[in-house]
């Protein structure tokens, strides 16, 4: 063997028990020196309220520090070995837990006539007839959402309308007569009613006891205690580019804060328990009320929702100096927070009754005649109902309070004004809002990159505080013109069922709303919304909506229920 083929034995056999050595390491768990960084910092255009975030983050859970505009992160190596022999890495926020939330999706053969989905084979029914299925939801890029799986309501529970004579003895009376106990009964101003929640305790199957239960000459109507979830999503790995405040140039919010900040207007926020006491939320926070009368602590979702609308420290929300009603009607403790029929019903009759313009919904659920009812209504006081599309992806049916033709729907965009793959489509979709990889507060004077179409809606329910902070006297139909029709179009021309009317431009909206006049509302010069855009929004297969115009106060919105309670 000559000495220049000896080198190269000896050279391949380093090579060959360096990759031994290297698979060995992946395989026991040892940490190997070089890391990679996943996210670079761009420029932000708001030097006074924009954190600088450290360029190699992997963990998401960050904390604000001592010095001026000084945000840490906590960084984890990630070893340069192939994808193929390692897992990918899933960042986590160590002090909050995720549920992926999303509602069942299924195909148009297991629909009914309002586009639910009926039980399928081997789908595993709950008592009515219809149940959830397992859906997966992918998120940006290849990485996919884990699959959930969400029954429609709570097993062995009925909401009912109950004679409002009847007294608490009476009420738990009549419960006892069908086998069920009085869990929570009151009277709802909002919608003229008294509404009872109701549980099964003798074991017999739900739809046996319903029947009954209906026919007694006490009970108006009954219906399952519908399941409402949270629209955030798991955090997925970060792609090149940190998206920390993107939305705030992609909504122009800068520019529209030169002439309107939200002073003045309240937003109730339907949601999990916010953080009053993080630096972003500070006097920000009017008004409490738990329709849930829980112990548990402020969460995730909550806080995050209130800072994308008056977050004013370190970070901006939309609306800066709107106040807010934090309203928790969202909780649990096995996961993600969850809601019900009853407990949103409570919390809708709160913010109507407390003086609340606006209402964020960053929630979805089945259709709900109680709650729909109790939308009809708050809109019929002249509020601003605004809610999360959904994350259950493009084969889900409508969502709801989404789908309301009373309520505006927001999709979900990210930086490249793409639709968040895990939101919903739809002919209800009104706009689109940035939505993926929102940096928000966290519980805890902590922060979050978190993901869904509940951030967006959230920040358009505080452009809609700065119009009405422009026009108190504005409409809802009225302000969901001046929305649509100033809109930043995206994808195909005019309106579709991914965007809506576009992206949301709270420049152009603000510049449209005449501050002291009472004239009709005109888009605004200079708006990048396309002029062919489509008919008004309408529930699928049923009506448009009305052409509005600004009024007084004293006017309501029009709405389409035979239930108009009368106005305040």
């Amino acid at each position: 063997m000559t000495r220049k083929s000896e080198s190269r034995v000896r050279a391949g056999a380093y090579v060959s028990s360096a990759g031994a050595a290297l698979l060995l390491a992946a395989c026991l768990g040892v940490e190997v020196a070089e890391a990679q960084a996943i996210m670079r910092t761009p420029t932000i255009s708001v030097p006074s309220r924009t954190p600088t975030i450290s360029p190699t983050v992997a963990a998401r859970a960050v904390s604000v520090g001592r010095g001026p505009r000084t945000v840490t992160t906590t960084t984890t190596a990630v070893a340069r070995i192939p994808s193929a022999r390692i897992a990918p890495v899933m960042p986590v926020l160590p002090h909050v837990r995720y549920s992926p939330n999303l509602y069942p999706s299924c195909t148009a053969a297991y629909r009914d006539a309002d586009g639910e989905c009926l039980a399928e084979p081997n789908a595993g029914g709950e008592g009515t007839g219809k149940s959830g299925k397992k859906s997966a939801s992918k998120g940006r890029g290849n990485n996919n959402t884990p699959v959930a799986v969400s029954q429609r309501s709570f097993a062995g529970e009925f909401v009912a309308e109950i004679d409002g004579a009847l007294s608490v003895a009476e009420a738990d009376a009549l419960a006892r007569r069908h086998g069920l106990a009085r869990v929570a009964s009151e009277n709802f101003p909002l919608i003229g009613a008294t509404f009872g929640l109701f549980r099964i305790t003798d074991g017999r199957a739900s739809e046996t006891v319903r029947r009954e239960f209906a026919a007694d000459g006490s009970v108006r109507s009954v219906q399952p205690n519908f399941r409402y979830l949270l629209q955030d999503q798991k955090a997925t790995i970060p792609t090149e580019g940190d998206p920390a405040q993107y939305a705030l140039a992609k909504l122009r919010l800068p520019q529209a804060h030169t002439l309107a900040h939200g002073a003045n207007v309240t937003v109730a926020v339907i949601d999990s328990g916010i953080d009053a006491k993080h630096p972003e939320l500070a006097n920000s926070i009017s008004d409490n009320f738990d329709a849930l009368g829980s112990t548990e602590g402020a969460h995730v979702h909550g806080t995050g929702i209130a800072g994308a609308i008056v977050a004013h420290a370190r970070l901006m929300g939309s609306a800066p100096e709107a106040r807010i009603i934090a309203i928790r009607a969202f909780g649990g403790t096995t996961g993600g927070a969850e809601s019900s029929s009853y407990i949103i019903l409570r919390s809708l009759n709160y913010a109507a009754e407390h003086g609340a313009q606006i209402v964020n919904m960053s929630f979805a659920g089945p259709k709900d005649a109680v709650i729909e009812r109790a939308i009809a209504a708050t809109a019929a006081r002249g509020l601003v109902l605004i809610a999360a599309a959904g994350n259950a992806g493009a084969k889900s049916p409508p969502l709801y309070p989404a789908a309301n033709p009373n309520v505006i729907a927001v999709s979900a965009t990210d930086q490249q004004d793409k639709l968040f793959t895990a939101s919903n489509r739809g002919n209800y979709i009104a706009l689109a809002a940035p939505g993926v990889d929102i940096f928000l507060p966290a519980p805890d004077g902590k922060y979050q990159i978190t993901s869904g179409t509940s951030f967006s809606a959230a920040y358009v329910s505080g452009v809609a505080a700065l119009l009405l902070e422009r026009n108190y006297a504005l409409k809802p139909e009225a302000l969901r013109m001046t929305l649509a029709k100033t809109a930043r179009d995206l994808g195909s021309p005019g309106r579709d069922d991914l965007f809506g009317d576009g992206e949301a431009d709270a420049f152009a909206a603000v510049t449209a709303v005449p501050a002291d006049s009472a004239t009709p509302v005109a888009t605004a010069s200079g708006t990048t919304k396309r002029e062919d855009e489509g008919k008004p929004r309408a529930e699928p297969g049923i009506r448009a909506i009305e052409q509005p115009s600004l009024s007084s106060a004293d006017d309501k919105a029009a709405v389409s229920q035979a239930d108009r309670p009368a106005a305040r």
